[in-house]
């Protein structure tokens, strides 16, 4: 899925990098020429103080109620406020679900959103596309996930791609749209990297980490030889579109083949056994925290799906006629795995340091239904639901936003995913008032019009 940049050090006539050579090669299915993209480059659309700044964005596929979660309303009739009781959080005012016990005594550390709400269909994969990139796609034109923005304006800073994707994209949705984990028009360059594998297996191992069996050192050595060839002989070759992108994509690729950094990186094993069993030893408990590790090795940007498609798996999606699950099962079976990994990423990322630098974003397609369907679960809802944020200059222990009564539609604040990805732009660092090259060089706006961050949660 990943096609990588370049990061040589060779200069054009006109002062460019081969780094922004490549990058540019990449780009030229999107129409966007040299000139172009070195403007974009100097546009003032990246603030250089916040480089340091990552992502981790943590996409509930299957979406949770958020009247069984984070908006309970225990005054509304049993039909409404679903089975589960509301408990005290370690901030005064803030109530959640007893079914996440463990959010609760971090509570000061993230804040919630429990105004937003989409205009979407309400199937899985249109809910994907808007609160992973902004926008419901339309006309042809396929938005790019918000790490394959930062993936573009900011690029890499290690050995390990700027965006990756753990464990790997979702799956079917049943719109059969798009599902919004991919750079759309920016092009393939700005696809992430997707890990491919479940972390909590035994003798876990990255693919794409590993030479290929009948790739011996002897090949390897040839390969690197091939690699300087093409490196004193870039300005030679350097009109061609094709030729720069299959020399970024292998520079690349080698690079995170035979980097110790990425190996490093990926490796779980060097983490303490008593860190893992916190983390929770199941796939999405090891994604949290090889999360961690990745931003600390130099990732601008880590996307989790606690979950891969909503028909081969129990996840959120809490409709409760089988295959589904219902509310009660939800406690039972998603909600612990989804409480410990959570808690234990922003304990660990605020024991480390990390966490003023590092934004964390949980997310999902809708909310549920307002009152409880006859086979004990709740059905599709873009009309409201919560999110929360942690961390890239949030502050903790607040609620923005109200929704009415029964938690139906936005009663304070209403926020939509134009909201949702400016908010993640700023905390990165990036101009939300600036533009991409969007289809056939024309410039695309970062955000739609009038679109500002959720100012309250800075």
């Amino acid at each position: 899925m990943l096609k990588f940049e370049g990061k040589g050090q060779a200069t054009t006539c006109n002062g460019a990098t081969r780094r922004d050579f490549l990058q540019v090669g990449a780009l030229g299915a999107v129409g966007l020429s040299l000139p172009q993209y070195l403007q974009a480059k100097e546009s003032g659309a990246v603030d250089k103080s916040k480089d340091n700044r990552a992502c981790i964005m943590i996409f509930n596929l299957g979406a949770p109620s958020q009247l069984d979660t984070f908006d309970m309303k225990p005054e509304a009739p049993a039909e409404v406020r679903g089975p589960f009781q509301a408990i005290d959080t370690n901030v005064k005012g803030i109530q959640i679900s007893e079914i996440l016990p463990m959010h609760a005594k971090v509570a000061d550390k993230f804040s919630f959103v429990r105004s937003c709400h989409h205009t979407g269909a309400a199937v899985h994969d249109a809910g994907w596309q808007m609160m992973q990139t902004g926008r419901l796609f339309s006309g042809g034109v396929n938005t790019p996930h918000c790490g394959s923005v930062v993936s573009y304006l900011k690029g890499r800073k290690s050995d390990l791609p700027p965006f990756v994707i753990l464990p790997e994209p979702m799956g079917r949705g049943g719109g059969n749209l798009p599902n919004g984990q991919a750079g759309g028009f920016l092009g393939k360059a700005q696809d992430p990297f997707a890990l491919m594998a479940d972390p909590s297996k035994p003798n876990f191992k990255v693919p794409d980490l590993l030479p290929p069996s009948d790739m011996g050192t002897a090949r390897l050595d040839r390969r690197k030889r091939m690699r300087e060839i093409v490196d004193d002989a870039v300005k030679e070759f350097e009109a061609s579109e094709s030729a720069a992108l299959l020399d970024s994509n292998f520079q690349a690729a080698f690079r995170m083949m035979s980097s110790p950094q990425a190996r490093e990186a990926f490796d779980l094993s060097k983490e303490p056994q008593k860190v893992r069993d916190r983390y929770g030893m199941n796939r999405f408990g090891q994604c949290c925290l090889l999360s961690r590790r990745l931003v600390e090795a130099g990732v601008r940007f880590v996307t989790i799906n606690t979950f891969l498609t909503v028909f081969d798996e129990i996840t959120w999606d809490i409709h409760g006629s089988k295959p589904f699950t219902s509310i009660a099962g939800m406690k039972d079976i998603v909600a612990p795995m989804y409480d410990r990994a959570y808690s234990a990423l922003i304990e660990d990322l605020s024991d480390r340091g990390m966490l003023d630098n590092t934004l964390v974003c949980n997310l999902a397609e809708f909310g549920r239904t307002p009152r409880v369907n006859p086979a004990g679960g709740r059905d599709h809802w873009p009309q409201c639901f919560t999110t929360y944020f942690a961390g890239g200059g949030v502050k903790g222990g607040q609620v923005v936003g109200a929704s009415d009564p029964v938690g139906g539609v936005p009663a304070d604040r209403p926020v939509d995913p134009g909201h949702i990805a400016a908010t993640i732009f700023h905390s990165l660092g990036l101009n939300i008032e600036s533009h991409l090259p969007g289809p056939a060089g024309r410039p695309f706006p970062l955000v739609d019009f009038g679109k500002r961050e959720i100012h309250e949660l800075f």
